[in-house]
């Protein structure tokens, strides 16, 4: 579970310290992504126990984390730590659904930028005028 907690020695001027709903957001699906990845490997792990070598060591196995990456969401950008997995059957290879191997962006925020671009994102001028148009 997500739980906000103040640092009181953060606090200057007796000012409390604020979270943005933005950076709430952003933190909240950090956590949910990272736990949808780790319930993935899970499933991938516990479907495959049974795939023994010759010698009785298991051949799909957790196999630490990845290099953190930056990916790109609807919440803004946040840093995964994606788990790997070592599978050492015969011509198989763990692919995560949920992430896979290089991608930057969620397939919704490709979809949503070429839209956005044309009506003035780049130039700082989507606004009141644009949400209309994106509306229509």
């Amino acid at each position: 579970m997500l739980k906000l907690v103040q640092d009181t020695a953060a606090c200057v001027d007796d000012e409390p310290a604020t979270v943005g709903l933005d950076e709430l957001c952003r933190v909240a699906a950090q956590e949910m992504l990272k736990v949808a990845l780790l319930a993935e490997r899970r499933a991938c792990l516990e479907a495959h126990a049974g795939a023994l070598d010759e010698t009785g060591k298991r051949l799909v196995v957790a196999n630490g984390y990845a290099r953190e990456r930056q990916v790109t969401t609807g919440t803004g950008v946040v840093e995964v730590k994606a788990p790997r997995v070592d599978d050492r059957r015969e011509g198989e290879h763990y692919r995560s659904v949920t992430l896979p191997a290089y991608m930057r962006k969620s397939p919704k925020v490709t979809e949503v930028l070429p839209v956005l671009y044309p009506r003035g994102l780049s130039s700082g001028a989507v606004g009141a005028d644009a949400d209309d148009d994106l509306a229509a």
